[in-house]
């Protein structure tokens, strides 16, 4: 008869908890993915993990191919990718290991290559009402941050400076007029542009972050005169890569939406640049639903053949980015009360 082994000859097991368990799962990395996109008789490996969405798999694409995510149509056999939503995660789409997808899809010839106007987004409701937890604040997000902070790399045109303050702008509407037609791209600037970059420059540095293409930010950035400009420099272009997809639950509805993260620039350059030294000027106050504490909503610039001699946005925003230029912590600013900000600057200065 066999003995029954003693609580004595054999170790104890460790009690582990519900708790320790889920920690533990959470830790884990998220289950890599490796599918390849063949394209033009071509084939691009591309890598994801299950918690990217299929949104992100048309940006990393894009990335390989150059064929903008709104160009592409994916066929997978037995799938009907077309129909399902760009917000919906890898790991729930049945794909198999190296699985081929093939994409029709066509490289955008024309200049103007910016997003289409979702007629849905263009009230650019506000985000947070009504959320239960802010986006900036869900660990998806915040996963999906840190690997767009690894994979991306921000084209740096000129060195950071110690001691600066970071100014991150936007293109379209922000700078410049995309819709409107004109001969000469300059007809389409925003008035003031270059004596506003000239002035935030001294104490700012200047990325510029748009959401589209490479390609289309430099082309534009050249052909507007700020690239190579010899009253100020910008520090580095971004591109619709170095973007987010997250979801919104306001009003009880589902909103899925690419989104600016600045994050991507503070993980990069963390020995110059902070959620305290940071603003970012967007048209669209949905791109910084991940650092709303740093974004400014600026007026759009449109229809610049009737509104160029009367805009005078980048005037005001110029007294505002000097006034609080030499501040220690812009986050704590309420960046939508800007214009009431300087007009008591300009109270005070009278005063003393």
């Amino acid at each position: 008869m066999a003995d029954t082994p003693s609580s004595s000859s054999a170790p104890a097991l460790p009690e582990v908890d519900a708790a320790s368990i889920a920690a533990v799962a959470e830790a884990a990395p998220p289950e890599e993915m490796t599918l390849v996109v063949k394209w033009r008789g071509q084939e691009q490996t591309v890598r994801m993990v299950g918690d990217d969405t299929l949104g992100e798999l048309k940006l990393r694409i894009c990335e390989a191919t150059g064929v903008l995510p709104k160009r592409q149509t994916l066929l997978y056999p037995k799938l009907m990718l077309k129909d399902i939503d760009d917000s919906t995660l890898l790991s729930s789409i049945p794909f198999k290991p190296n699985g081929k997808i093939n994409m029709i899809g066509t490289v955008e010839e024309e200049i103007f290559v910016g997003q289409e106007d979702d007629p849905e987004l263009l009230d650019d409701f506000d985000f947070e009402q009504n959320e239960d937890t802010p986006i900036k604040d869900k660990d998806v997000y915040k996963q999906k941050l840190k690997r767009r902070a690894s994979q991306y790399k921000i084209k740096l045109l000129n060195p950071c400076r110690q001691g600066k303050k970071l100014l991150v702008l936007d293109i379209d509407y922000t700078l410049f007029d995309h819709k409107s037609p004109a001969e000469n791209p300059k007809e389409l600037m925003r008035p003031y542009l270059h004596q506003f970059l000239l002035a935030a420059y001294s104490k700012y540095d200047i990325m510029i972050w748009s959401a589209t293409s490479m390609k289309w930010v430099e082309l534009k950035m050249e052909q507007l005169g700020v690239l190579g400009n010899p009253d100020y420099k910008i520090t580095a272009l971004m591109d619709h890569l170095a973007m987010i997809t997250v979801q919104s639950e306001n009003q009880s509805r589902k909103k899925t939406f690419d989104c600016k993260p600045l994050g991507v620039i503070w993980a990069q350059f963390p020995e110059y640049y902070n959620e305290k030294n940071t603003i970012m000027f967007d048209d669209l106050r949905r791109n910084f639903v991940m650092n709303p504490q740093n974004g400014l909503v600026i007026k759009p610039f449109r229809k610049a053949h009737s509104n160029r001699d009367s805009d005078q946005e980048l005037v005001k925003l110029t007294h505002y980015l000097l006034s609080i230029g030499d501040l220690e912590d812009l986050s704590k600013l309420d960046h939508g009360k800007w214009e009431s900000f300087i007009y008591d600057s300009a109270k005070r200065r009278k005063r003393s």
